[in-house]
């Protein structure tokens, strides 16, 4: 069956490959097993193609003027982004013969944000007592990152023969912190680091490699991580202070509120469009029969 949105015919590879896209998000976020969601994603990803195919009908139907100024700053803006122009034919995979194409694809997509901006109408402009009372009910999304603080005991393994030798002597030190003596002097005589820095101050998650993060942030405060390895060598270390994410103040987000609060209203205006222009739209299935042979 063939998906046609007012008698224009929507390429299946569209809408697989909007599939492929949303079930990708959803793996790196963790939110899914297998194909157990593909039914809601494939749903997801015949509503995006159809909303995209209106859009840009209803931006050819306004023929809104597109300049060759504004496409020449938008297309600078992409080669930069790509690292300059034959980088991007190249993730493209395109000649340069095949840059008008480029260009018409950006114009077209320039012609589709002018009829949002023309039917969405004016930005929205909150006052300070709407933008704070958004940041009052929304303060966990404007919170400082969780930050630990650790000492860390680096042995670094340079032969395979070797790496049982330091496990045990990392497990043998474990044991001696955990009868009563005081890790940080043993990290600092036992390390491999040459600078001797075994206390690390406070530091983010996102800081350090995820071998080691995901370890030292499962820690209470005083206690101490089993020996675990990582790219590098094997590790011990210990948890000397958590700090706990707290709202950032107001005045530092303020920004932030204000352009969420824009996005909001813009998305919701978005969705509202585009359901009107299904209602006046004919979505339809067709059986196309195959050629027949000649």
């Amino acid at each position: 069956m063939d998906l046609y949105v007012n008698n224009e015919r929507i390429d299946p590879d569209l809408i697989e490959g909007e599939f492929r896209a949303i079930k990708s998000q959803a793996e790196s976020l963790g939110n899914m097993s297998c194909c157990e969601r593909d039914p809601e994603f494939r749903s997801m990803a015949r509503e995006n193609v159809v909303a995209r195919v209106l859009l840009n009908q209803e931006s050819q139907r306004r023929d809104l003027e597109v300049t060759a100024e504004e496409i020449d700053s938008a297309l600078a803006r992409i080669e930069t982004e790509h690292g300059g122009r034959e980088k991007l034919l190249e993730n493209l995979g395109l000649h340069s013969c095949q840059l008008p194409e480029v260009r018409a694809d950006i114009a077209n997509g320039l012609r589709v944000e002018k009829t949002l901006r023309a039917c969405l109408g004016p930005l929205p402009e909150p006052d300070e007592a709407e933008l704070r009372a958004y940041y009052e009910s929304h303060q966990a999304d404007y919170l400082t990152e969780e930050e630990v603080r650790a000492t860390h005991l680096f042995k670094q393994v340079q032969k395979v023969e070797d790496r049982q030798r330091l496990y045990d002597e990392l497990r043998a030190l474990r044991r001696r912190v955990h009868a009563g003596e005081d890790f940080a002097p043993l990290a600092h005589e036992h390390t491999d680091k040459e600078d001797k820095l075994t206390d690390l101050g406070w530091f983010k998650q996102r800081d350090f490699m995820d071998e080691f993060s995901t370890i030292v942030f499962s820690l209470e405060e005083n206690e101490m991580s089993p020996v675990f390895p990582s790219y590098f060598g094997l590790h011990l270390a210990q948890c000397t202070g958590r700090r706990p994410p707290v709202p950032r103040p107001f005045d530092e987000v303020r920004d932030d509120v204000l352009q969420q609060l824009i996005t909001e209203d813009q998305h919701q205006k978005s969705r509202e469009w585009v359901e009107l222009l299904k209602k006046q739209a004919t979505i339809e299935e067709r059986d196309e029969p195959s050629p027949t042979p000649t």
